[in-house]
């Protein structure tokens, strides 16, 4: 489960059928396609931004006017900042501050840490908290969200969160993991 699909869900609920203007892959135009929603660039409702590994500062710069002409901000998630194979770039949550610092417009982050991108999650997958696990790679969103939606939370260390960061939070994950890899091994023949 995505936070392109739990951005997809809540705007279904909260305004169906609308229109957006959308910076971000594939998967998150689908999701909205799959919903209704008509994308624009000529007064769209939404202002709906997502993880992408091409921002361009055309299309922020789009986003910025039409927020500043009154479309409403969503943002798929606050990250800062992600992984890549040359290290770590500007994600979601770094253009969402570019975009709010210059229209003085907050966004409403839908993905993790909201608790409802887990619950919602949770409806779509059927499944109880109590049976569920969070993993991931960031102390500030994955576990964060998990503690914050009482589930059970994994760190593995193959992404953001190094092992000496742990102790700046006051939250702790109930398991380190090096990497999914150890929580998952493979089966041996």
């Amino acid at each position: 489960y995505t936070s392109a699909l739990a951005t997809a869900t809540f705007l279904e609920k909260q305004h169906p059928e609308g229109t957006a203007f959308v910076i971000g892959e594939l998967g998150l135009s689908e999701a909205l396609h799959k919903i209704g929603y008509v994308q624009t660039t000529i007064d769209p409702e939404f202002v709906v931004l997502g993880e992408t590994f091409a921002y361009n500062i055309e299309q922020i710069t789009k986003a910025i006017r039409l927020v500043k002409a009154g479309a409403r901000f969503v943002a798929t998630n606050p990250d800062p900042i992600g992984n890549s194979e040359e290290g770590i770039e500007p994600a979601c949550g770094a253009m969402a501050a570019l975009i709010e610092r210059a229209t003085d417009i907050s966004p409403f982050f839908v993905g993790k840490p909201n608790p409802l991108m887990m619950r919602s999650a949770l409806n779509y997958l059927d499944v109880h908290s109590e049976d569920t696990i969070m993993i991931g790679d960031r102390m500030d969103t994955d576990v964060l969200s998990g503690i914050s939606s009482g589930l059970d939370t994994a760190l593995v260390l193959s992404g953001v969160t190094a092992r000496e960061d742990v102790g700046r939070y006051p939250y702790r994950p109930r398991w380190i993991f090096e990497s999914v890899a150890e929580i998952f091994p493979k089966e041996l023949d």
